[in-house]
């Protein structure tokens, strides 16, 4: 069952068409990759479907339900939930307090009962930490839950992006360039926490990344860009072996 589809997705920033015609569907617990050269339009499709930017034509549908109009903080209490290439944290504050705050609108309790520390805010809490914490021994960060989060090595801090999108309890999960800045080592964990993750929470992964053993090694499906306009889709056997795949990234008549 498809959970996200674009139909046409397209945008123009003055007169250049920046993306075109980009149609690809996303299937409950599926992880698909989405590559292509460098200003291809990846981010942007990103954008999009984060309403940092707002397509000039084309429809977005979560769950069947058209998004385009809707504010970032709706989509993201709708379902989608993205990391970025340059890490955002907040980094001085806790690694736990990253997570919690990530949950804030799950939060019910009133503001008179927050600062007067009723049942129902001691309660709220309670639960939140603990999920914090369950989410942190995922990525096993459990350890370094108070610490600050600009201390964590940076293969952590990329690992605590995502379980900080993951607390929002998206069905769509956007990871731009997970592996950026990782090594091989990284690059393997990071590998099987994406393939635990959609398994545990029952997420789709949608995932832009240029080292391509990362992109064939985890993703059922493949979305290639080059100026705008999907070339090719198909698994990783076809992608590799496809001549407008070759032509785009090593050059080709």
């Amino acid at each position: 069952m498809s959970v996200l589809e674009t139909r046409n997705l397209g945008i123009s920033f003055g007169g250049l068409q920046a993306l075109q015609d980009v149609h690809f569907s996303i299937n409950e617990g599926e992880i698909i990759g989405l590559i292509g050269p460098n200003g291809a339009g990846k981010t942007t499709v990103f954008n999009l479907l984060t309403d940092v930017y707002i397509p000039t034509d084309g429809v977005i549908e979560l769950d069947g339900e058209n998004i385009v109009g809707q504010k970032t903080y709706q989509i993201t209490q709708n379902g989608i939930a993205r990391t970025f290439q340059n890490i955002r944290l907040f980094k001085d504050i806790s690694v736990i307090d990253n997570v919690k705050i990530a949950m804030n609108s799950q939060m019910k309790y009133s503001v008179l009962s927050g600062i007067f520390r009723f049942p129902a805010y001691r309660r709220e809490e309670k639960e939140v930490s603990k999920r914090a914490h369950e989410l942190l021994q995922v990525f096993h960060l459990d350890e370094n839950a108070h610490d600050l989060a600009r201390n964590l090595p940076y293969g952590q801090q990329r690992k605590l992006e995502i379980a900080r999108a993951l607390a929002t309890n998206p069905k769509v999960l956007l990871l731009d360039e997970p592996a950026a800045g990782m090594n091989p080592t990284e690059t393997m964990e990071l590998m099987e926490t994406i393939r635990l993750i959609r398994d545990k929470f029952q997420v789709a992964v949608l995932l832009i990344e240029h080292d391509m053993n990362f992109v064939m090694g985890i993703c059922e499906h493949i979305v290639v860009l080059d100026y705008g306009k999907i070339i090719a889709e198909g698994n990783a056997e076809e992608i590799r072996n496809n001549p407008k795949v070759i032509a785009a990234y090593l050059g080709g008549e």
